[in-house]
């Protein structure tokens, strides 16, 4: 009987073996053999940062040579395309900021608005660091003239004997603080000494400027009484009457060739090249027609008995003579260089009841 219950359990395992295929059993064990394998090459890489396959990619020590000299020819594997770049043989290197005052010597074409942009100041402190030489007019340059360039915006300042930095702040609209902390001066802030004739920096200190140019007598809108003191000048009566709309007086427009508008130089210095012809802006009555002094060397003079006059500098020559009456757009002379110029160009200037307008507000 107890034979019979084993046999019974023994084939009830038998059925139950039976229930899982053969390839199903076999399939596991491959299935964890890989996931052991897996493991195996993660922690691998993992302690040791390489990977197995560097062992399948060893080059051969055959191919390889220890003379240094000589190199394997470079054959890329696929062309990259890339963007083409020109080599440039000049460098640019940095030199800072600068903090000394330098030296420049006034060449042919230069004007002191060009000047004063290139050493990235403005025009004003280049008129106030060469008080002595230009009397604030920036018609006084001439070539080979020498000028001091700041090296920022301000006062180039003259120490004199007696001199006190509160006052000398206080002239020049700046602080003690500003003269003592600017790096150029080199001073002691505890204790500043200042030789007499010692150039000292103003950062940001500025005084009105002293305009110097041609006075024109005063005029009013019933006729020609405009007058200008010279060898040119005349005072006719009647004539052509303005229009109120100014066009560019030179060939070239909107072209400025030197000094822009601002407040030492109230005109535009209009591109034109030697003999070009000057046309007037405006209908009027030539009020001048000659040399005159101040710098604007030949000038011409139009009264537009409305108020405005303008000034047409530096010509070559002459087409109309004082008191002659004008329509606009009509040639009154040819570009030149005369008087204080570095090149030709056509200073020209608008003023409005004997206050000075800025040209490019008018123009067409």
């Amino acid at each position: 009987m107890a034979f019979s219950i084993k046999k019974d359990k023994k084939t009830e395992n038998q059925q139950e073996n039976n229930k899982y295929p053969v390839w199903l059993t076999a399939a596991t064990w491959v299935i964890t053999v890989l996931m052991i394998g897996v493991m195996g090459f993660s922690l691998f890489q993992y302690f040791t940062g390489h990977s197995l396959l560097v062992f399948f990619n060893r080059p051969s020590l055959k191919n390889i040579t220890t003379d240094i000299s000589v190199l394997p020819d470079f054959i890329p594997t696929k062309i990259l395309e890339s963007i083409e770049r020109s080599t440039n043989p000049d460098t640019v290197l940095p030199v800072g900021s600068r903090k000394k005052t330098v030296e420049y010597t006034v060449a042919s074409g230069d004007s002191l608005f060009g000047i004063a942009k290139q050493y990235e100041v403005e025009p004003e402190s280049v008129l106030w660091a060469n008080t002595d030489t230009l009397n604030d007019d920036p018609h006084m340059i001439s070539v080979g003239v020498k000028l001091k360039i700041p090296p920022v915006d301000g006062i180039l300042y003259i120490w004199q004997e007696g001199d006190k930095l509160e006052e000398v702040a206080a002239k020049y609209n700046a602080s003690v603080e500003d003269i003592l902390l600017y790096t150029g001066n080199d001073l002691d802030i505890s204790n500043p000494v200042i030789e007499p004739g010692t150039f000292l920096m103003i950062p940001d200190g500025w005084r009105p400027l002293q305009p110097w140019v041609i006075p024109v007598s005063a005029g009013s809108d019933a006729g020609v009484t405009a007058q200008i003191a010279g060898p040119g000048s005349c005072t006719p009566g009647g004539g052509s009457v303005g229009t109120y709309s100014f066009v560019w007086p030179a060939p070239y427009y909107g072209q400025i060739s030197g000094n822009d508008y601002w407040a030492g130089h109230q005109a535009i210095d209009a591109q034109c090249f030697q003999g070009d012809s000057i046309f007037a802006s405006d209908s009027g009555v030539v009020i001048y027609s000659g040399a005159i002094s101040g710098g604007y060397g030949n000038l011409v003079a139009i009264d537009h008995q409305n108020g405005y006059l303008t000034l047409y500098a530096h010509l070559n020559g002459f087409n109309v003579g004082c008191g002659q009456s004008v329509g606009q757009g009509q040639v009154i002379g040819f570009c030149g260089s005369t008087g204080n110029s570095t090149g030709a160009h056509l200073h020209f200037e608008i003023r409005q009841n004997g206050g000075f307008v800025n040209p490019w507000h008018v123009l067409q």
